[in-house]
Parts: structure tokens; sequence; C-alpha cells
């Protein structure tokens, strides 16, 4: 087995190279072709000032015609070699943070997802979900808004396993099609995250303004009409009939001024990034699909036989006309033409035809997006295995499971296992020892296996379960609770979580350490009590000796597992792996003393 991301490095090294060859040559295009229209401005300028110096036309003004129609064609070259420049630019860009993902070096250079982050989740803030250096940042690669919700969406709430198996399929058939990838990851007018969900859901869904609606028919002939009555204006000197169709135009714009704003204004604001919608789309409908769930996705993007990326297109052009409002010239022939009204009809036309099917085609782009993100992770990460999901009582059962946000070069593995009558795990060891990270490990695994993605472990079998975390609760000056009244909190919301389906893998972190010793045994012993009883498995951790007794009770469901740690010429040294029984020394005083305190 090749080490982690070892051929996807490459690949991406080669492609990487690749594309920065192409920015180069493009570059020097640039700045060939910039200089040749300086020279057709030059040359223009210069046959001009012959042609008209001293009135002696010694050369026809009509030879300035060459440079210019030359430079209208070399523009619209250079604009075509400087937009193949930008595409190449942002592929450079994309295989540059495949790179710094395989190379460990991805925190803080992607979208960290801050905006999902619930600090009263059971579990995003305690495993790290989002902000810097989080699993969303890590896995996010999606160009729309909505890909990065449906994302969200997958990592905060466990999926039925029948929906996590298609992915597994969808995920292994994506995660090689890098071309597929990286055309997703250079479309639109800039490489940043777009298309905004709820403001084009709003506008699409929205009920129709324009009425009476036998205006829309009219309004063409009466801006016929209107230019009719100008040509006779100025050719036969009548202006009656042009005054007088404009004043009816007029009318009608006043009158129907509000609703064409709400329209208009509502589009305007809503219908941004749809060059990326319709590109993401296009490049969708065109891509040969094999696994069913991504064939099922591709057939969604219709719309009264018309494939969702033209329709997007239409609506991308009456934005466009939209937006045209506001030069001067449409501006003067504004009412003659009846131009906003009309441009709002088409607006009302499209939504009746096609707003119904938006939340489809958002939707179908969403877990498109999401299950490239996974197939980005495994690729990268091709270590990294699929779990396999049993039926029956709850459990975990992992081999060589690690932590996917560090490093792979330090990560430590260690085997856990919760089944066949063994349901926690009471993880006791010194600070700094590693609890608290295997806790965390267990549980981010956990989040990918339900989610659909490969898992950062040898081996992974467990049954479809919900993870609940009390890891990081602190006090609250904002809300008025200790960190004691925090934990209680959480834990009242574990159990009611626990009384459902899927069953709950609890992760208790230092449980109870708020309160006095005598309490916290009585209650710990209680709390996790209370929890087997709903048919939930999970891991205890804590420095805390006295509870590593709390198992005695718990008809053998408990097993005790440690971390220990060395401390040599006054530094401590920690192998980070787990091993049976309770931890057999202690570290506090020694590490007081290491930094000069006199205990």
């Amino acid at each position: 087995m090749y080490p982690q991301g070892v051929l996807a490095g490459e690949e991406y090294k080669q492609c990487l190279k690749d594309r920065e060859n192409r920015v180069a040559r493009h570059e020097a295009v640039h700045i060939r072709l910039g200089n040749i229209r300086l020279v057709l401005v030059i040359v223009a300028a210069g046959i001009a000032w012959e042609s008209l110096r001293r009135h002696r036309h010694t050369l026809s003004p009509w030879w300035m015609a060459v440079p210019l129609i030359l430079f209208v064609f070399v523009a619209a070259y250079h604009s075509r070699v400087l937009r193949a420049r930008d595409l190449a630019e942002r592929a450079v860009a994309f295989y540059r943070r495949g790179l710094a993902r395989i190379e460990d070096r991805w925190r803080g250079t992607g979208e960290a997802g801050e905006r999902f982050n619930d600090p009263h989740h059971v579990y995003a803030a305690d495993l790290d979900l989002f902000g810097r250096g989080g699993l969303f940042e890590l896995l996010s690669t999606a160009r729309t808004r909505i890909g990065e919700e449906t994302l969200a969406k997958w990592l905060l709430s466990p999926s039925a396993v029948s929906q996590i198996e298609e992915r597994h399929v969808a995920v292994r058939e994506l995660r090689d099609q890098l071309d597929l990838r990286e055309d997703l990851a250079v479309l639109g007018e800039d490489a940043r995250v777009g298309v905004y969900p709820e403001a084009l859901l709003g506008w699409a869904e929205a009920p129709n303004q324009m009425k009476p609606e036998w205006i829309q028919w009219l309004a063409p002939f009466l801006g016929a009409a209107a230019l009719a009555g100008a040509v006779v204006w100025g050719r036969l000197g009548i202006a009656t009939p042009f005054l007088l169709i404009v004043l009816i135009e007029a009318l009608i714009t006043y009158g129907l001024r509000k609703p064409v704003g709400e329209v208009l204004h509502g589009s305007e604001q809503a219908l941004r990034d749809l060059g990326l919608l319709s590109g993401l789309l296009a490049r969708i409908e065109q891509h040969t699909f094999r696994a069913p769930r991504l064939h099922s996705l591709q057939s969604e993007l219709s719309s009264h036989q018309l494939p969702a990326s033209r329709a997007i297109a239409r609506l991308r052009t009456i934005v466009d006309l939209s937006d045209s409002r506001d030069n001067v010239f449409v501006r003067l022939l504004n009412v003659p033409l009846l131009y906003s009204v009309q441009v709002a009809f088409a607006a009302e036309r499209w939504r009746r035809a096609h707003g119904h099917a938006v939340r489809s085609w958002l939707s179908a782009i969403g877990e498109i997006e999401a299950l490239l993100c996974l197939a980005a992770y495994s690729y990268e990460h091709p270590d990294d295995q699929f779990p396999e999901f049993t039926e029956g009582v709850a459990c975990f059962d992992g081999i060589e499971i690690g932590h996917p946000l560090i490093p792979a070069g330090t990560c430590i593995r260690n085997n856990v296992r919760l089944s066949d009558g063994r349901h926690v795990l009471l993880v006791s060891g010194s600070n700094m020892s590693g609890k608290s990270t295997l806790l965390r490990a267990v549980g981010i695994n956990v989040v990918l296996a339900m989610a659909g993605a490969p898992v950062r472990a040898q081996r992974l079998r467990l049954t479809r379960l919900q993870v609940g975390a009390s890891i990081r609760v602190n006090d609250s000056l904002q809300e008025g609770s200790s960190r004691f009244y925090a934990e209680i909190t959480r834990l009242r919301k574990l159990f009611d979580f626990s009384s459902d389906a899927p069953r709950l893998l609890f992760l208790l972190d230092e449980l109870l350490q708020g309160t006095n010793s005598n309490d916290r045994r009585i209650g710990a012993e209680g709390v996790v009590r209370a929890l087997l009883n709903r048919g939930a498995i999970g891991l205890v951790s804590t420095h805390d000796l006295a509870l590593v007794d709390i198992g005695g009770s718990l008809s053998g469901q408990l097993c005790n597992v440690h971390f220990q740690e060395d401390f040599e010429n006054e530094r401590m040294h920690f192998d980070y792996k787990l091993q049976e029984g309770v931890v057999t020394k202690s570290n506090g005083l020694a590490l007081m003393r290491s930094i000069g305190l006199d205990v």
C-alpha cells in the first residue's frame, strides 16, 4: 500500500505544472497582443494625421478602417486569451489547495463553515466540525452555498444506511474523475463560492404580480406603434400619433411601477451568479454517470423537456436585460418601448414555466457537490476505508482508528471496540495523555461514516449511530450558566437522543468534574447506567481514579482502559497508545514541579 495520498499528490503535481505552463503561455500571448493593439492604434492615428494634415489628403481616411478592423479582431482574440489565462490560474489554485490538503498544510486555506456552527449542537463544537482547521474546511470543495449547506447537513445529522450505501457507490465512481472536479472548480466569473439558494428560491417560488396579464401581449404592439409614430413625426411632421401612444405607455408604466420594481429589483438581488449555476448545470448534464444515485440526480435537471442549464441561461439573459435599464439610452427609450414592463413580464413568464423546478435543481446540485467533496477526500486519502454497517444492538468496532484532522505523519492510531457486551470504555489517564483526542477521533469518524464518507481507520464496523458529546462544554456569562449546569443540560439532551433511533454513541470527557468527588462518583455511575439502559454505547474519560470503580455495578458492560506516560529528566513522554486496565501513574504533581511550582 502506498503512503497516504502519494499517488494523488503526484498526479496533482503533474497537473499543477501543466496548468502553470498554460498560465505562462497565455501571459506571453497576452503581452504580445497588448503590444499589437497599441501598434494598431498608433497606425490608425498616423493614417488619420497624414490624411488630414494641411488638407493635402495624400492618404484617404478610409485607410483607417484597416487597422481599426484588425484591432477589433485582435481585441476579440485577446479577450479569449485572457479568459483562458484566468481559467488556468484557477486550475493552478485548485491543485495547490489539493496538495495542501494531502500535505496537511490546508488549515486556514478553505471555507471554514462558521455559519453552520451551533454552540448548542450535541457534537459540532466538541468535534471541531466547523471553524479554522475543522472537518468542514478539510472536506469542502463546493462552488455553491447549497453544496456547502448539503455537506454541512450531512455532517450535522446521521443519514439512513440506505442513503449512505448509495453515497459510497457514487463516491467510488467520482473519486477518480479529476477532470470533472477541475472543470467545476474553474467555472464562473471568479473562483469564489456563489449562488445563494434562499434568495433564488424566494424569487423563483414567489407568486406572479404583473397584472392584468393581457398587457404583456399589448406591450410589444404599443412599442412598435411608438416607433412608427416617431417615423411619421420625423418624415411628415405630425407628432400627435406618437405623443398619444407615449401617453398611453406612460400611464401603463406608472400603473405597473410597483410590481415592475418588485419583480426586477428582486431578480437583481436574488439572481446573482447565474453564470456559475448555468455552467455547473451544463457540465453535470453532459457527464455520463453510472451510479444509480448520480443518474437519478442528473435526471432531475430539466423542466418541460428543457435542460436546466438552458433554462437558467435564459433567465440570465433576462437579468442582463434588467441590468441594462441603468443605461442612459435605455432610460430614454424605457417608456416608448415599455422596456421595463416587457422585461418584467418576461421574468414572470420564466418564473411561471420553471420556478417550480428550481428547488429540485438546487437540491440536486447541492447533493452532487457534496458527493464530489467526499470523492475528493477519498481520492486524496486513499488509505481511509469505507465503513461497514451492521444491524442489531449498537456497536462500534474500529481497527487502527485515527483522527483525520491530525497530520498523518503524527497521528497515533488505536483499536476501539464497543460490541459483544462491552458497551462503555472508561478511559483513565493523566493530563495531556490523549483521552480527549481519542474521544474526538471516535466521534468524528462516526460523523464521517454517517455522512457517507471514508473513515480514518483500517477497518470500521458499526451500526447506525447518533453521536452525542460533552467534551467542550463551558460556562456562559451571557446565558448565566456555570460549567456544571451547562454539562448537565447537555446530558439531559443526550438522554433525549438516547430514547430514539438511531442509537446514541456518547462521548463524555471528564464527566461531572464541576462538582465534589462524592457527588461526581454517584452521578457518573447514574448517568452511565441510565444511558446504557436506553441502549446507548460510548466512552467516558477521567483522570479521577475514584471513578474507575463504577463498572462493578454495570453488569460487566464497562471496561477500563487507559493511556500511560513516562516522566524522564523532567520531560514528559507520551506514546498515546490505548492499553487495557486502569492507569497506574499520575503526572499532575510532577508536571507542576517541572515548571517551577514548589509543591
